[in-house]
């Protein structure tokens, strides 16, 4: 009988599992752990061990296919329901028991996956710090006198520390990247609306999002593409966006925050530290990282505590709030309160003025494909937040206040630990429905800066291989031109779901010409006969049938959609030039491709 592995992350688990590991002894392990963790801080409940022994041994066939976390042991916020177990937000007065699972938590129960317990939080989610709870403080596995991070506290630390092999939190204003920068931790963060919120205490329903901690960006995907997908009882919910994670596109194009934007709270040990990853980690990549202005993004932040956003966490727990004001955390209420004195016309005032600021964001995605931040300025001790509530809490969200405002999706990421020990991990930010693109990056970036998992020490796990071919529902086509990476029409291929899969070149019987036309200029791919051709640079990518097919309906003439051969012997459906067009066209085919040709023009 296989042992059970001192890792949790889901390829462990399930290696042994497909070796003939009994699910039941997982979860003993798991609650054998948490006995020996000796941390009251960070469960407020736990299942019943017998119910989830029983939930294992019903699981049947180890069958990852139809149920891709099958025995896989996952921890809960306390803001969201779980059958069986009480909600309390935090807040003892508060407690009620749940009549079913929130939509995210059943889904993941129905993919297999075993709940352990409910976690520690930032009372009714309201803080970056972990310390706002009347049950202990959850103490981080790195430095005990360093707070844990919050809103979701428990979540974190029950997953740096190997309890459980992931954890739900929720994301309104970071409380899902925070304590993963605090505990050398994944921290997703989707975009708004994609996973449901029907049954999580509310803390901005127009903000609010389930998020996921995990020990590895492969397994933060798994658990959120079991719980994406809308939901009819949650009027906030959408359907997923398409795609899923891939190899990461050449030509990437990365932001990071420029002089002005480098808020460290005068922390030398993680500016090296980011510093580092920047020349290194990201410089590895191949793409282009240049430095961007984040002051609109910074203007955002400010207002998520300013105004509109207070009087929706208080209207979130109003009746309770009127009913029983000395029941919350004396901070927490501090903070929520301050909504009695604001008007309807102060709520209006803050949207207006988001709606400014969102425009004035806008032009940084026509730069970048990809920000690159550090996750929070630097770690803060106990003993600051017991000397100031709130400044420290402020301090945390310079970098996550402003993402859920915006609608943009992130992806927390361990990044280079600093010359002191502690982990000092990086986000990355996108717009909406660019979260496959985001875990493309982070699960390569994550194996690049060669952090352990977690709090445990243990090694990063083999990267595991991406598919190089599209999936079922996908359709493979071959772009040459304006839509290969980070060039200027390549939104026309993410925007529907486009996964980037390859770089390729095609056969030797191809001619490639730079059209007549008006920027930007468009290449003719055409085939000739053999000997008389070259072999272009091509890329691959991947598109949902759907939108292959309205992909496919707006291309222009005399560019056609047709099929193109591959130097390694396969075909695709790909761009090609009606013959015609190419009269008098300037013949680049010993450039060897589109992007080589572009960069010797402009040099």
């Amino acid at each position: 009988m296989p042992m059970v592995p001192a890792s949790f992350d889901i390829a462990s688990l399930h290696a042994a599992y497909r070796a003939g590991l009994d699910p039941v002894r997982v979860v003993e392990a798991a609650f054998a752990r948490i006995a020996a963790a000796d941390d009251p801080g960070i469960f407020i409940s736990l299942a019943e061990k017998s119910s989830a022994l029983a939930a294992a041994a019903a699981l049947g066939p180890f069958d990852p296919a139809a149920k891709p976390l099958w025995g896989i042991p996952f921890a809960v916020k306390d803001n969201i329901d779980v059958a069986g177990l009480p909600t309390t937000a935090a807040c003892p007065a508060y407690l009620y028991q749940p009549a079913e699972s929130a939509a995210a938590v059943q889904r993941l129960v129905e993919a297999g996956a075993i709940p352990i317990g409910k976690t520690n939080l930032d009372q009714f989610a309201t803080g970056l710090v972990g310390v706002r709870t009347p049950y202990p403080v959850p103490r981080n596995p790195f430095d005990a006198g360093i707070i844990p991070g919050g809103s979701s506290s428990g979540s974190a630390v029950a997953v740096a520390r190997g309890l459980v092999s992931f954890a739900l939190g929720t994301d309104t204003a970071g409380s899902g990247r925070v304590p993963a920068g605090l505990n050398n931790l994944v921290g997703l963060k989707p975009s708004l609306g994609t996973v449901p919120v029907h049954g999580v205490v509310p803390a901005c329903k127009s903000l609010d999002c389930v998020s996921v901690f995990a020990l590895t960006v492969a397994d933060a995907w798994v658990a959120y593409a079991v719980m994406a997908g809308a939901d009819p009882r949650d009027p906030w919910s959408k359907p997923a966006p398409a795609g899923a994670p891939g190899a990461v596109p050449p030509g990437l194009r990365i932001g990071v925050p420029d002089a002005a934007g480098r808020r460290f709270d005068g922390d030398g040990l993680s500016e090296r530290a980011f510093d580092g990853l920047v020349a290194g980690d990201l410089a590895a990549f191949g793409g282009r990282v240049r430095t961007v202005d984040l002051t609109p993004l910074f203007e955002v932040a400010n207002l998520l505590y300013g105004g509109a956003w207070v009087a929706e966490r208080y209207q979130a727990i109003r009746g309770f709030f009127e009913a029983s004001p000395e029941a919350l955390h004396p901070v927490t209420r501090h903070i929520i309160g301050g909504a009695t004195a604001l008007s309807a016309a102060d709520a209006f005032a803050g949207l207006y003025r988001l709606r400014e600021l969102a425009a004035a964001s806008e032009a940084l995605w026509r730069d970048i494909d990809v920000l690159v931040v550090p996750t929070l300025p630097r770690p803060y001790r106990l003993a600051e937040l017991e000397a100031d509530p709130i400044g420290p809490n402020t301090q945390l969200g310079v970098y996550t206040n402003f993402v859920n405002l915006l609608n943009l999706c992130a992806l927390a990421v361990p990044g280079r630990f600093r010359e002191d020990g502690f982990p000092a991990g990086v986000t990355l930010i996108a717009p909406a429905g660019k979260d496959a693109l985001l875990a493309s990056i982070g699960a390569r970036l994550q194996a690049a800066s060669g952090t352990p998992l977690g709090a445990t020490g243990l090694p990063q796990p083999p990267l595991p291989d991406r598919p190089a071919a599209a999936l079922p529902g996908e359709v493979e086509i071959v772009v040459v031109g304006a839509h290969l990476s980070g060039m200027a029409l390549n939104h026309e291929l993410t925007a529907p779901g486009g996964r980037f899969l390859r770089q390729a070149r095609t056969a030797a019987s191809y001619r490639l010409y730079a059209l007549a036309g008006a920027p930007p200029r468009r290449p003719g791919l055409v085939r000739c006969g053999a000997g008389e051709g070259h072999a272009i640079a091509v890329e691959v990518w991947a598109l949902p049938a759907e939108g292959f097919g309205r992909f496919v309906a707006a291309v222009p003439a005399p560019l056609a959609i047709g099929t193109v051969l591959l130097e390694d012997g396969a075909a695709a459906k790909g761009f090609l030039c009606e013959t015609a067009a190419t009269a008098g066209a300037e013949d680049i085919s010993a450039h060897g491709g589109w992007r080589a040709f572009v960069e010797t023009r402009a040099a």
